[in-house]
């Protein structure tokens, strides 16, 4: 059945809510929707008090790994961690209290998914600990046009990797979700064209996941109202989980009370 997953981004060792889109290297043009002084473990600590169970703690560039071990070591086991996450040092965070490690860009060198990695990767630290983020962004049609108002043309999306910044050229399909969840115990999703824009999520990514991941799958990016989260449970047949980031009071946002979805999971 859907549930709400927390999370706990961090840039620079703060939590913030970041605008997807406008991550890269440089930090030129970055747009941060809130920032705070409260460290990542009070966030992990709350999430602990109230049971809930599978939030990301994302480390968004260098500068963020005692950050996020702090969060681990506050709610050991109810955490997963992703961020420069290779077969080299997954381990450290598994034995920092993390329940599993996602990765993403690590198994994409050059853009091409590198299989030798992602089996080393899955055999490290058991297919049960590991997270596949395959965040993506919308493509168009190659019968797409500015003046097609056809219904008929079936949405596209490819990876982004770097911090959604490179778009390689492997799709979200059927076939790359049943092959990628032989290696994995669960898919993270960011929908990256609208992630903290609160603008609405994209049902089309949400329904193909639900009827097209052959594992538990979450979707972010775009939920702005505890609507969001009964709309998700309602077009995925309670298949997909959903993380609300930037709309909820706790970062800052007006769309959602946190209490609400704690109401929500145990309900």
């Amino acid at each position: 059945m859907t549930k709400f997953r927390p999370c706990i981004d961090l840039h620079d060792g703060k939590v913030k809510q970041i605008v997807g889109s406008s991550l890269n290297d440089s930090g030129a043009g970055l747009k941060t929707n809130f920032e705070t002084d409260r460290s990542p473990a009070w966030f992990a600590e709350l999430y602990k008090k109230d049971g809930i169970r599978g939030g990301h703690v994302i480390m968004l560039g260098k500068g963020n790994v005692e950050a996020a071990k702090a969060a681990l070591a506050a709610y050991p086991g109810g955490l997963q961690v992703g961020g420069g996450i290779t077969a080299d040092n997954a381990m450290e965070y598994i034995e920092a209290g993390a329940s599993h490690v996602i990765v993403t860009s690590w198994i994409f060198p050059e853009g091409k998914l590198d299989r030798e990695r992602l089996e080393r990767l899955s055999k490290t630290v058991g297919k049960e600990r590991l997270v596949l983020d395959l965040s993506c962004k919308r493509v168009r049609t190659d019968n797409d046009s500015s003046d097609d108002d056809s219904e008929d043309i079936q949405p596209r999306w490819k990876i982004a990797i770097n911090r959604w910044q490179t778009l390689i050229d492997i799709e979200i399909t059927a076939e790359t979700l049943n092959d990628l969840a032989r290696y994995c115990d669960e898919f993270l999703i960011h929908a990256a064209d609208v992630e903290g824009k609160q603008q609405g999520m994209d049902d089309e990514l949400i329904m193909f996941l639900a009827e097209n991941s052959p594992i538990p799958c979450t979707y972010a990016g775009g939920a702005k109202s505890l609507k969001d989260l009964e709309h998700c449970k309602k077009i995925s047949n309670g298949l997909i989980d959903l993380t609300i980031g930037s709309a909820l009071d706790l970062f800052g946002g007006k769309g959602v009370k946190y209490e609400d979805c704690v109401r929500f999971n145990k309900a």
